[in-house]
């Protein structure tokens, strides 16, 4: 793409097409600062009528401090940091730091549009993604409940860990999908009442809520509890945007922010 250009969705013709494409194309070398005052008087006027390149201008926000951060890297072309941004980068660098940016919002878009994919696969299952073992029912497993821990059982990446100050323990059992990770939590020895999410934490630290619950007085997995419903394992099942291979841990946290155990993945 040439360093004028924009990027994005869309066209410039779908949007404004009374337009020439000459003012279009300044979008990218405005918005990294590198256009004379004419240049520039002349572009913020179209600016005013075009929806396009607001949009573009938009998108590319941010892309000056990028360039000054990276300008004194060795072989750059481009005055140290602090000094004028007046003359014009290098074509390439200037290239070069647009499509990262262009590639980093669509990979972010993506992600976006997995995470809803898999959140939308679970209000579909409605109360299958979280069950006790017994589903606090008397009369025994239903299906419901057996298709949960089913998954739980078949799922053979598992990892586990109790925490040595809460005792309580975790297991979660996991499965690359084209949308990022399924994943199912056995939850014992948790007592309530509590509410709690399970979270997926990236690699690059990013978080991300794979399934809430709440937990009943009684808890869940108590060995030697006195209620029924208390002795079976909580078993909730969600999913992230995180592939197996970019998550560093899954942490059990209350709503108002305590860490129950953390199992690293």
């Amino acid at each position: 793409m040439s360093i004028y250009g924009g990027y994005g969705t869309g066209s410039p013709g779908s949007m404004q097409g009374s337009q020439g494409s000459n003012e279009h194309e300044t979008v990218g070398a405005y918005a990294l600062g590198i256009l004379d005052d004419a240049e520039a008087t002349a572009f913020e006027a179209h600016l005013a009528t075009c929806e396009w390149c607001a949009q573009q201008l938009d998108e590319l926000a941010g892309m000056e401090p990028m360039l000054a951060a990276l300008a004194d890297l060795p072989g750059s072309g481009t005055p140290a940091i602090g000094e004028s941004l007046s003359a014009k980068p290098s074509p390439r660098l200037v290239e070069r730091l647009v499509d990262d940016v262009g590639e980093r919002r669509a990979l972010k878009r993506r992600r976006s549009f997995y995470m809803i994919a898999a959140a939308a696969a679970l209000i579909i299952a409605g109360p299958l993604a979280v069950i006790a073992a017994n589903g606090g029912n008397s009369s025994g497993d239903t299906p419901a409940v057996a298709t949960a821990k089913t998954t739980f059982d078949t799922l053979s990446d598992k990892v586990s860990a109790t925490d040595k100050t809460t005792k309580v323990s975790a297991t979660v059992a996991m499965s690359k999908k084209d949308w990022g990770t399924l994943g199912v939590v056995e939850l014992s020895n948790v007592k309530g009442p509590l509410k709690c999410s399970l979270i997926a934490v990236g690699k690059n630290g990013e978080r991300e809520t794979m399934s809430s619950w709440s937990v009943p007085a009684w808890g869940y997995g108590i060995a030697n509890a006195t209620k029924a419903e208390a002795k079976a394992p909580l078993y909730a099942q969600g999913g992230a945007a995180l592939t197996p291979n970019e998550i560093d841990h899954f942490e059990v946290m209350t709503f108002d922010g305590k860490k129950l155990v953390e199992v690293d993945a």
